[in-house]
C-alpha cells in the first residue's frame, strides 16, 4: 500500500495546489467537443458495459488509491473509532425525537421503538463491519456496492449520500445555533439576521457557517487531531447523558408507564421509523478504515462496541423520560428540559442544551471527516472529477473533498431553514442500508468465474422474492396496520426466499477475519426491516427520492458514465501492459 505520506507517483511529484482542465477532466471523452460528441453517441454500449462490469477488492484497495497521489495516514485505533461512533451518532436527535414520538405515537412504549430501530441499525452495522474489514478503503458503502452490484448501483448510492451529507450538515449547523441561544437564555432566532427574503430563507445564520467552517478546518488538518477533540467533546456529552439517566430514574414513577401501549403496535413502529435516525452516522466509521492501523481488529471493536452501548443508552434515556413524566404531558419541543422542570430541576435545561450542543459539535466534526473520505473514493473512481481525490502530502487528508461538502453546506445553512428538506432525507439512509444487506448476500453467494449460471439465477430469484415480500409487508402495514391477512402471504414468502438461499445455494466466499453471523438470515432480516421502515416515511419522501434519482441519472449519462468507462479502459490497458512486461522479463 505504501508508507504513510509516501507519494505513490514516483515519476515527478506535482504540486497539490493546482486546478487545470487536466486535473478535472483527464479522460479521453472530454479532450474536446468532438471527443465528447463521439462519447455521447456510444452511450448505450458504454452503459451496458458499466452495468455488467464489476470492480474487485484489489482494484479498490490498490489501483484506485493511486489516484490520490498520496496516502492517508494510518493513525487511528479502536479507541478512536469507538469515540467516533459516539460522536457521529449521539447528536441532538435523542433529546428531540424521544419526547416528540413518546407524546405523539408510542407513549411509554417508546423504549420498544428504540429497541426495534436499534436491532435494525445493528443488522446494518454487521454488514458494514464485514465489508470494512475485507475492503478497508475510504469509500465505505460506495466501494462495497461497486464491487458487488456494479457502477450504477454504487453511483445512485453515492449521489444520495453526497446530497444527505450536504443538506444534513447544514441542518445540524442551523440546529447548533438554536441550542446555543438556549444556553444564552434567548429566543432561538435571536442570533440570526432577519431579512425580506421569502419565508424559510429570510433568517440568515452566520453562526452556522462559522461552525461548519471550524469543523471542516479541524478535519482538514489531521484525522488524529480530530479524533482527540471528538473524544473529549463526546466524553462531556456522555457525562450529561449519564446525569439525565440517573436524575430521571431518581424522580421516576412506575404509574407513569400506564397505559404502556396507548396506540398499540402501530404507534411503536411509527415511532421506530422516526427515532431510527437517532442511530444514523455510524457508516462514517467505515470510511475511516483506510486510516485505521489494524482494520481487522479495530473496526469490529469500534463499530460493534460503540453501537451496542449507544442502543442501551438510548433505551435507558427513553425509559427515564417516560417514567419521570406522564407521556401525555411531555413537551414535544423540549421534552427533557420541561420534564426536569416539572420535578423541580429547572436549572437542568441548561445542562440538556449543553449536551445537545456538544453532541451536534461532534456530529459535525466526524461528519466532516467521514463525508470527505467518501467523496475522495467517489472521485478516485472518476464518478466526479478526480481533482477531489487528491490527498495532501503533509496532512494526509483530502482537503478538496472536504471543501466540496463544506461550501455547499455553508451556503444552504446560511439561507435555508431546511425544515421540509431535512425531513425528507431519511429515505436515503434506509435505502443505502438495504442495498448494503443485498450486497453482502451477493458477496457471500456469488463469485465471478466460480458460481454456475444456475446458482446465479437462483440467487437473483431468491433476492427478488425477499425484496418483493418485504415491500409487500410494508404496504400491508401502511394500508391497514391492524390487519393480518396480508402478512400470511408476505412473511411466508420472505421466509421461503431466505430459506432457499440457506439450503439451495453454497456460500462461495468465507470472510477472512470476521463475518456477519447467521447468514443469510441476518442480512435478509436487515433488508426486510429497512424496507419496512422506509414504508413508514410517507409519499413525499419517495417523490423526493425519485426526483433526485432522475437528476443523478442525467448526470451519470452525461458525465459519470463516460469518465468511469475511460478510467476502466485505461486501467485495463495498463494492467495488460504490465503483464506483458512481466512475461518478457528474463528468468533469473
Amino acid at each position: 500500500m505504501g508508507l504513510e505520506g509516501e507519494t505513490t507517483n514516483q515519476v515527478q511529484p506535482r504540486s497539490y495546489w493546482r486546478w487545470s482542465k487536466q486535473d478535472f477532466f483527464p479522460e479521453k471523452s472530454f479532450e474536446n467537443w468532438t471527443s465528447y460528441r463521439f462519447a455521447l453517441s456510444q452511450t448505450p454500449t458504454r452503459f451496458k458495459d458499466r452495468l455488467l462490469s464489476r470492480s474487485d477488492d484489489v482494484n479498490e484497495l490498490v489501483e484506485l488509491r493511486r489516484q490520490s497521489e498520496n496516502n492517508m495516514k494510518r493513525c487511528l485505533n479502536w479507541w478512536d473509532l469507538t469515540w467516533f461512533g459516539f460522536g457521529s451518532v449521539i447528536g441532538a436527535g435523542i433529546f428531540v425525537l424521544t419526547g416528540q414520538e413518546a407524546h405523539d405515537h408510542a407513549g411509554p412504549a417508546i423504549v420498544l421503538s428504540y429497541v426495534a430501530s436499534g436491532i435494525s441499525a445493528m443488522l446494518s452495522v454487521f454488514c458494514y463491519t464485514e465489508f470494512a474489514i475485507e475492503i478497508p478503503v475510504a469509500g465505505g458503502s460506495f466501494a462495497y456496492l461497486r464491487v458487488e452490484l456494479g457502477d450504477l448501483a454504487a453511483f445512485i448510492t453515492a449521489g444520495n449520500i453526497l446530497l444527505e451529507s450536504i443538506v444534513g450538515s447544514a441542518a445540524v449547523a442551523r440546529a447548533w445555533t438554536s441550542y446555543f441561544t438556549t444556553l444564552l437564555d434567548r429566543h432561538s432566532n435571536s442570533l440570526r439576521i432577519n431579512t425580506n427574503l421569502n419565508d424559510g430563507f429570510n433568517l440568515l445564520d452566520p453562526i452556522a457557517v462559522g461552525v461548519l467552517a471550524i469543523s471542516s478546518m479541524i478535519a482538514m488538518t489531521s484525522a488524529k487531531r480530530t479524533s482527540c477533540i471528538n473524544w473529549i467533546a463526546s466524553a462531556v456529552n456522555m457525562v450529561v447523558i449519564i446525569f439525565v439517566i440517573i436524575a430521571g430514574f431518581t424522580h421516576a414513577k412506575a404509574s407513569n408507564l400506564e397505559p404502556f401501549l396507548p396506540n398499540g403496535a402501530e404507534g411503536v413502529f411509527q415511532a421506530a421509523a422516526i427515532v431510527y435516525f437517532a442511530y444514523g452516522g455510524f457508516d462514517a466509521i467505515a470510511t475511516m478504515a483506510e486510516e485505521t492501523k489494524d482494520p481487522s481488529r479495530d473496526i469490529p471493536l469500534g463499530l460493534l462496541g460503540s453501537m451496542s452501548m449507544i442502543t442501551v443508552i438510548y433505551c435507558l434515556m427513553a425509559l427515564s423520560l417516560t417514567m419521570m413524566q406522564k407521556y401525555t404531558e411531555i413537551d414535544t419541543n423540549a421534552a427533557y428540559s420541561v420534564a426536569f422542570q416539572s420535578v423541580g430541576m429547572k436549572w437542568a435545561k441548561y445542562l440538556v442544551a449543553l449536551g445537545a450542543l456538544k453532541g451536534m459539535t461532534t456530529v459535525l466534526l466526524v461528519g466532516a471527516l467521514g463525508q470527505a473520505r467518501y467523496t475522495t473514493h467517489i472521485a478516485r473512481a472518476h464518478m466526479i472529477p478526480p481533482w477531489f481525490a487528491l490527498v495532501h502530502p503533509k496532512t494526509g487528508t483530502p482537503i478538496y473533498a472536504t471543501l466540496l461538502i463544506t461550501i455547499p453546506s455553508a451556503i444552504i445553512a446560511f439561507f435555508s431553514s431546511l425544515d421540509v428538506l431535512a425531513s425528507l432525507l431519511s429515505v436515503s439512509t434506509l435505502f443505502i442500508f438495504m442495498m448494503m444487506a443485498v450486497a453482502l448476500l451477493v458477496r457471500r453467494y456469488y463469485a465471478r468465474g466460480i458460481t454456475t449460471r444456475t446458482n446465479l439465477l437462483k440467487l437473483v430469484i431468491f433476492l427478488l422474492i425477499i425484496i418483493a415480500s418485504s415491500i409487500g409487508t410494508s404496504i400491508c402495514w401502511g394500508l391497514n396496520p391492524r390487519g393480518w391477512v396480508g402478512y400470511t402471504i408476505t412473511i411466508p414468502f420472505w421466509f421461503l426466499g431466505t430459506l432457499g438461499i440457506a439450503v439451495l445455494l453454497p456460500q462461495e466466499r468465507t470472510p477472512r477475519v470476521w463475518g456477519v453471523p447467521l447468514v443469510p438470515w441476518f442480512p435478509s432480516l436487515s433488508i426486510a426491516m429497512n424496507l419496512f421502515l422506509m414504508g413508514s416515511l410517507g409519499a413525499q419522501t419517495f417523490i423526493r427520492f425519485a426526483i433526485c434519482t432522475v437528476v443523478m441519472l442525467v448526470y451519470y449519462v452525461l458525465f459519470g458514465l463516460h469518465a468511469t468507462y475511460d478510467m476502466a479502459k485505461q486501467m485495463k490497458t495498463e494492467s495488460t501492459k504490465n503483464q506483458q512486461d512481466e512475461e518478457e522479463k528474463p528468468s533469473p
